[in-house]
């Protein structure tokens, strides 16, 4: 459950306040008046004030989370997601700030349904940025009217859900997508070396009897947009990189091309193919869960930097979408909800990465990739803040979803860390 309420004067005291774009670290207070940063300091006396005081001793106070990478169903499948409900998904797990990919039906790929989602989405308690399709009709054919889409709310381009076939319709796009200073953000997969796969090539795969997707796929698709894009030099934001050889392309070109940027998903974190047993469709993702190799080579370029911020790639399915044989059920897993106490376990008290730079992956670095104001416990910003204990082990049930689909392969997993608080859009959520 969320409880809200106005945040015309809120008093934060004595929390753990990390602020990842100066990179300064303290205990201390910060004052909320009429849902903008009104002072931030060692110690803010509340006596003989009308504040309404929110004890945060033993919580880390923090920029509210940004995910780049979600998918909000509307218009067309309101059945699995509305914007409404992906906003309370997003509260639930501590982000002030989605963008939705263009996946939808009808897809987003005119000005007109750009200006849909801006104007749908404006009074909801999230900012909502559209992601508009790189493709007319995700067909990888025509171009899109790019311009006028980012003059209407566009804040990027994506096929996301069909990859980019043509070499040189990918080159067309990422050079239009210059002339904009906006990123191509394309689902990396060669469709024929997929070859319908339905999740990682391995004796996982083979033990199951189910068609698998070798990681090559991915690499190969990566390569040629790297080239590309480095050839260009254009703005290329990869979408949920899942395989070591994508790691290892990485490290050779983002010393030649800095506008080189790519997310890593919590699930690719968090589980390997040998997790789907009983063939359980929750673990049927694109790309899939891949192997040990990949995963550790994964944690280890969130952790040097490399690999620049975490997207939940949140993909709300029906019941029927999702209860079925393996071979039939839709790609995808919810994710916002569960995403920060996922990440946690797995990075900070797992394999060592400092809070800090755990931040600085859910906030600074992905509105970096987008272009979006870093600087938010400026004063007279408008307040975003995430408060969380990030000691608290839980158990992720139905009961902490908040979208209206619960295709989740965490439901039953122990998390670390756990959002309690949220401060967006002149509102103040408990959660």
């Amino acid at each position: 459950m969320i409880e809200s309420k106005s945040t015309k004067k809120l008093l934060f005291k004595s929390g753990r306040i990390i602020d990842p774009f100066t990179k300064k670290t303290f205990n201390g207070d910060i004052l909320v008046e009429n849902g903008k940063i009104s002072k931030i300091s060692d110690s803010i006396p509340s006596r003989g004030k009308d504040y309404q005081v929110v004890d945060c001793k033993g919580l880390v106070v923090t920029h509210g989370f940004c995910d780049i990478h979600a998918h909000f169903r509307e218009p067309g499948r309101e059945d699995k997601e509305t914007l409404e409900s992906g906003s309370f998904a997003a509260i639930g797990g501590g982000f002030t700030q989605v963008c939705t990919m263009a996946n939808t039906d009808p897809i987003i790929d005119s000005p007109e349904h750009i200006h849909y989602i801006v104007s749908k989405s404006s009074k909801l308690p999230i900012d909502i940025f559209p992601i508009g399709a790189v493709s007319k009709g995700l067909k990888g054919e025509d171009l899109t009217e790019m311009l006028l889409m980012q003059k209407n709310g566009a804040i990027a381009f994506s096929d996301d859900g069909m990859p980019i076939q043509n070499a040189q319709f990918m080159k067309l796009a990422l050079t239009y997508a210059k002339m904009l200073d906006v990123p191509i953000m394309n689902h990396a997969e060669d469709i024929f070396l997929r070859n319908n796969g339905v999740m990682n090539a391995s004796a996982t795969s083979n033990n199951l009897g189910l068609k698998g997707n070798t990681g090559l796929a991915e690499a190969v698709m990566v390569y040629r947009d790297l080239l590309l894009a480095q050839s260009l030099s254009s703005k290329l934001h990869l979408l949920h990189i899942s395989t070591k050889q994508t790691v290892d392309l990485l490290k050779q070109f983002k010393k030649k091309n800095s506008l080189i940027t790519s997310e890593v998903s919590p699930h690719h974190l968090f589980f390997i193919d040998e997790d789907i047993n009983a063939f359980d469709t929750s673990l049927k993702v694109a790309p899939p869960v891949r192997g040990k190799d990949d995963r550790k080579a994964l944690i280890e370029g969130i952790k040097s930097g490399l690999i620049d911020c975490i997207a939940t790639d949140h993909a709300p399915h029906t019941i029927e979408d999702k209860e079925t044989t393996f071979n039939d059920a839709e790609f995808g897993m919810i994710g916002l909800e569960s995403c920060f106490g996922a990440v946690n376990k797995v990075l900070v008290k797992q394999n060592g990465m400092s809070l800090k730079s755990l931040i600085e992956k859910l906030t600074v670095n992905p509105r970096k990739v987008m272009n979006l104001e870093k600087d938010l416990f400026s004063v007279g910003c408008k307040a975003q803040i995430t408060i969380f204990d990030p000691n608290e082990k839980w158990v992720f049930t139905n009961e902490h979803i908040l979208s209206k689909s619960s295709n989740s392969p965490f439901l039953g997993k122990e998390l670390i860390g756990r959002v309690k608080y949220v401060v967006s859009k002149n509102q103040f959520f408990s959660i």
